[in-house]
Order: structure tokens, then sequence, then C-alpha cells
């Protein structure tokens, strides 16, 4: 297992577009405290059983971990603290992001922390249910740098009240801060949501594609100007502080997910060692090649739970083939593409006739093109319309992925 993420359920309030695992709490509330204890549990229970051997990062989202508060928080990343050598990662919001939690994350060994700002423009905040105001982002930004962590700033475009301009403002302000990482999104309005009902009627303008697509090819120059090159289709780093936890996500590396709504990707060995500790999972059918799961109990259930066999989960078994197919999709999220060695491997599973058809499309639709070595990277066509890229790699796959619940 090479990363590890951990999922804190809890929020102060709920965001007018969050469709997350995630519930407004009250500040305090005891459940969080009994929640935190039970998943510092498993990641014992899972470095006891070997699952996190060869660990190297890991991540506490949410939901907001950093509304735990400094004494809870810090006793959960401690817990992860000595699977994580490499890369400790906490999701903040700027409200909760006190100088008590600062300090109780360097003392507990995270060397990160990614705090959630979207925008720095008080309306646009509102208009999408945040807490918190500009100048108290800005703040927990630079206090975050001057502590010493790995800051990481998450931008929203395409949002209600956005305009060209309020946009480059906001980058131009998270910038000022001296932080190394910054993350943009456009806006997804989703069904079972505050805004989803909002627009239910019909796709706003400010969302519209072409909007998106013009704030994203912005944040590119304005971040690259300062710095910042995209590694990955929504992530800019400065040199040597790209996420590394992110990047295994795109390249295939198995990963533990602990807490409500988490998900995991474990290959048929390690599956079969969680087997021993939750014997209610079902047997990896024959052939085999990954497994992706999901806890599906609730928050009070996972607080309660002694252990990962007392979870519920909704389980994927995916062949070898469909891994292939999978790495080559996921691999061109990153800017570099995929190298030489995967494509090799995908040939062999699926078929050189196939995955060589899969490349030339992509390449005759202005989406990917060759790299030197051999690999395929993604081009500024395929970066802005990834999911038809996406889409080409993924058709490789055969067969219908097994799906499993326990």
């Amino acid at each position: 297992m090479g990363a590890l993420y951990v999922h804190v359920p809890f929020c102060r309030s709920k965001c007018a577009y969050c469709d997350f695992s995630s519930w407004a709490t009250r500040a305090g509330d005891p459940l969080m405290g009994a929640y935190a204890a039970s998943a510092a549990r498993m990641v014992s229970q899972a470095g006891s059983m070997g699952l996190l051997r060869g660990c190297r990062t890991g991540y506490l989202g949410g939901g907001t971990p950093t509304y735990l508060g400094a004494d809870v928080l810090g006793g959960l990343v401690a817990a992860m603290a000595p699977h994580c050598p490499s890369e400790l990662t906490v999701e903040a919001n700027p409200d909760s992001l006190t100088d008590d939690v600062l300090d109780a994350l360097l003392g507990a060994g995270a060397t990160r922390v990614s705090v959630g700002v979207q925008s720095t423009n008080a309306a646009e905040l509102a208009a999408l249910g945040r807490v918190h105001g500009p100048a108290q982002a800005l703040d927990a930004l630079s206090r975050g740098v001057a502590a010493g962590l790995d800051v990481s700033c998450d931008l929203m475009c395409a949002t209600p009240l956005q305009t060209d301009e309020s946009w480059e403002r906001s980058l131009a302000d998270v910038l000022s801060c001296g932080i190394g990482h910054v993350s943009v999104y456009p806006l997804q309005i989703e069904d079972d949501t505050a805004l989803g009902r909002r627009y239910a009627d019909g796709d706003p303008a400010f969302n519209a594609e072409d909007v998106q697509a013009a704030r994203m090819e912005a944040a590119e120059r304005a971040l690259g100007a300062a710095g910042l090159a995209r590694y990955e289709v929504a992530s800019y780093a400065r040199p040597g502080k790209a996420c590394a936890h992110n990047r295994a996500y795109w390249t295939g590396v198995p990963y533990l997910g602990i807490g409500t709504g988490a998900s995991g990707m474990l290959c048929a060995g390690d599956y079969a060692i969680l087997r021993t500790a939750a014997p209610r999972l079902p047997k990896a059918p024959d052939g085999t090649w990954r497994v992706r799961l999901t806890v599906t109990s609730g928050r009070r259930a996972f607080a309660e739970a002694a252990g990962m066999g007392d979870l519920s989960y909704d389980l994927e078994f995916l062949t070898e083939q469909q891994a292939a197919a999978e790495d080559l999709m996921l691999g061109m999220r990153l800017a570099k593409g995929v190298g030489e060695g995967l494509l090799a491997h995908a040939r062999r599973a699926l078929g050189a006739q196939a995955v060589d058809a899969a490349v030339a499309e992509a390449r005759r639709e202005g989406l990917a093109q060759e790299r030197p070595d051999g690999g395929l990277a993604p081009t500024r066509r395929g970066w802005l319309l990834g999911n038809e890229l996406y889409g080409i790699m993924w058709d490789l796959a055969p067969g219908t992925v097994l799906e499993a619940s326990a």
C-alpha cells in the first residue's frame, strides 16, 4: 500500500455546492471525538496487519478535519504520521485553521495543509455558502506558510457572481501569501445540493463550458507567471511542491481509505489481507487484479465500530485488462501523461492493436501527442476536453466491472 486516506465528515455548515460525505455538526459534539478515535484505531489496525507496509503519503480530508479542534485533530494526525514518512496533508478551512490547530498539526507530524479558500471575493464566498471571509482566508494561508508547513490553496472558478476581473484578483491574492501549490476547480453543480436546487431549471451562463475553459486558461497564465507549473489537470506547484499523494492517485499506486465515504484501491493481495479482519467481505472473483472499496457505514456506525471488520463497503473488482485501461485514463490527468512502460503493459494486457488504435484516435482528435521517450501526453486541447480523452482510454476496458456490497 503506497498511500493512506482518512475521511472526516464533519463541517461547521454545508456549502451550497457540496455533495461530499459531510454533515453540519455543532462545535464540540462528542461524536467527532469518538469518530476520530475510531479512525485512529483503524489506522493502527491496518498497520499491524501489514496493510500499510510501503506507505509513503497520507491525506486527511473531509469535510473539515480542522473543525475537530487541536487536541482531537492532533491525536488523529499522530496516528497517521508514522505511516506517512514522505508527506502528510491535512485539509483545512480558514475559519478553523487557528494558531493552536497549526501548532497541533506541526507537533503531530503533518507536513502539508490544503486550505479551502475558493475565492477572495466576499460576495462570491457568500453565494457558495462559505462561512469565512477574504481577509480570514489570506491570513490562514500566510500563517500556514509562516509556521513552516507546505501550503496549498483550493480555488473555484465559473461560480455565481464571479467575473474575469474578480477571478484574476483571487489568483493574485493567494499568490501574494507565498504558497507553493494551488488547485483550481470549475464549479460542478450537483443535483442534491443547494446550488443544484437553485438552478434546477437549466444550466446557468456563469458555469458554461466556455467560461470554465477561459477561467482555467487564465489561471494557468497567472500561476505560470508566478512560477507554478501545471502538473495535473487542476493542480499547479512551484518546483518540489507538487503533492505526492495526489500523484499516487493518478499513477496506479494502491491506497487504503478509512472513514465514512472514504474510497480505497487495493491490489488483490492486500484485499485478501483485509478480508482476514473483515470476513464479511466477499472473496475476490477469479482474475481480479484490483479492488476498489468505498466505506458505506454512516458516521455514527463508524464511530462505534471496533475495527474495519465492523464496517460496510461497496466494492468493484477489476481485471488486469480493466485496470490497465483505468491506468491509462488516470495517467492522462497528468501533464506529463503516461510513459512507454505503461503503454507497453497496456499493449500486453489489452492487445497492441486496440491500444494503438486508441492512441491514434486521441492523436487524430488533437487530444494527445507522443512524447520523445515513446510515452503519450495530453495536448492543451486534451487538457481542456479531458473527459473526451479519458473516455477514449477507458473504452479499452473489456466487459463490465463486477460490483458487490458487504
